[in-house]
């Protein structure tokens, strides 16, 4: 039987799961070291996979109209991560899934998910809360960041998420607070 012991954690944190219904959801489970950099979901392509992140960190990237990547979230570990309007409506994406660092994720297939749900419905309601709540959360901590001068959003970033800055790369942290990193640099100069 595989064993998936962060994300066991985390279910049985939010919900009740018996050994035989954890060994069941672990049929179902696939877990994989991933390097960073690696494409889990091209913009344009279905999200047929829900990803859970053990360790490191994923990035959700669009193209703005210069054709250029811009970070619009991180993804930390002991998350959930997919492009939750693709995967449910079977639509083209707008996004991409990328590995912002190394990581190992857990995943499911869209078709191994559907029967897992069929054989225990209740995890169905308690990972649909989830990741609803997280896609929230999510959108509530950039629009937070949106209306501020680049200074507050670095310093709000680091106060919200102190081991991002340990993991991912500077060009990343600029892309997402949408500067440049040089402007990044006399932001964390400024601040030191």
């Amino acid at each position: 039987m595989n064993t998936h012991p962060p994300l066991q954690s985390f279910l049985q944190h939010h919900t009740t799961l018996t050994p035989q219904e954890y060994a069941l959801v672990s049929q179902y489970a696939e877990t994989t070291a991933i390097e960073a950099g690696h494409v889990l979901l091209s913009e344009g392509k279905i999200a047929k996979k829900l990803f859970f992140v053990n360790d490191g960190y994923l990035k959700i990237v669009t193209t703005n109209e210069k054709g250029n990547d811009v970070i619009q979230f991180f993804i930390k570990p002991h998350k959930f991560c997919t492009i939750l309007y693709s995967f449910k409506e079977n639509v083209p994406s707008q996004e991409s899934i990328l590995a912002a660092t190394d990581a190992s994720i857990t995943f499911f297939t869209k078709e191994n998910l559907a029967q897992l749900y069929s054989e225990l419905p209740h995890l169905q309601e308690a990972i649909e809360r989830i990741t609803h709540n997280e896609l929230l959360s999510k959108i509530q901590a950039r629009n937070q960041l949106m209306g501020e001068e680049a200074t507050i959003r670095y310093q709000r970033l680091v106060a919200n998420n102190p081991d991002l800055l340990q993991h991912v790369p500077l060009s990343d942290i600029a892309s997402f607070l949408g500067i440049t990193q040089q402007s990044l640099s006399r932001i964390r100069k400024s601040i030191s």
